[in-house]
């Protein structure tokens, strides 16, 4: 199934440049038109709705592996290349903040559920 894989990994790739062109319609640097396409395909993408439903076997992805995919590339013709460029680079600054306070609140919440089990050990046998 590496083929599976090659998917997740696109379709990440995509959820990743799917947030760079959310970025870009808000940039004052992007035209008008650029705009409302990039509006267009992220509220699909991210829309619980799809043309067809997911739940359907090898055609509810289609619309996903196909539409977004075109739209993305459409739109990234459109949009100014220093706009993409500045909007990678605040994903990726974001990306790098989530993952770190991801991880403080993972350690926290390990932290006090090791002081809790202390606490519950201590009265149990103190």
């Amino acid at each position: 199934m590496a083929w599976l894989d090659g998917l997740r990994q696109r379709a990440r790739a995509l959820k990743a440049e799917t947030h760079v062109l959310y970025l870009a319609a808000r940039h004052p640097g992007t035209p008008w038109y650029a705009k409302l396409l990039v509006a267009g395909i992220v509220a699909y993408a991210f829309s619980p709705i799809d043309l067809i439903p997911d739940f359907i076997p090898v055609l509810g992805l289609l619309d996903d592996l196909l539409l977004i995919p075109l739209g993305i590339w459409l739109a990234i013709r459109l949009v100014p290349p220093a706009v993409l460029a500045e909007c990678r680079s605040l994903v990726q600054e974001r990306r790098q903040r989530v993952s770190r306070v991801a991880g403080a609140v993972i350690v926290a919440i390990w932290l006090a559920l090791a002081a809790l089990g202390l606490m519950w050990a201590w009265r149990l046998w103190g």
